[in-house]
């Protein structure tokens, strides 16, 4: 199986900068698109940057500028340096493989649309 954890989450200022983790586990040899997404209370999840195994980025356009999505040399890890956080960047960001390869009991298999629980960050003005 599959399993991505997300850490880095907490409490900053705005204008202050936090930096997320994500690891994926379960004996995985490579993953396409990993991403980062967010939703606030009440809100619909809604994206926020995305990368390519070749490294290629995409961002929302509200964190154009502020937010850096980077992958780990082992690529089963992303991450997401936040700057200048505002108050309206606050909600639970999420990580994301579109499709996760592993070894799983039998052979190589394939996970699509895998999802993390969730790190809490809280911009306060």
């Amino acid at each position: 199986q599959v399993q991505l954890v997300e850490s880095g989450g907490g409490l900053v200022q705005a204008g202050g900068s936090l930096r997320l983790s994500c690891v994926a586990s379960g004996s995985i040899y490579t993953i396409n698109h990993m991403g980062w997404y967010r939703q606030a209370p009440g809100k619909q999840r809604e994206l926020v940057a995305t990368i390519t195994s070749e490294g290629t980025t995409t961002y929302a356009d509200s964190v154009k500028g502020r937010f850096t999505i980077s992958r780990g040399n082992a690529k089963n890890t992303v991450y997401l340096q936040m700057n200048s956080l505002k108050p309206e960047d606050t909600a639970v960001y999420y990580c994301n493989a579109d499709r996760a390869y592993y070894y799983g009991k039998y052979g190589p298999e394939a996970l699509d649309d895998c999802w993390g629980q969730g790190t809490q960050v809280t911009v306060s003005s």
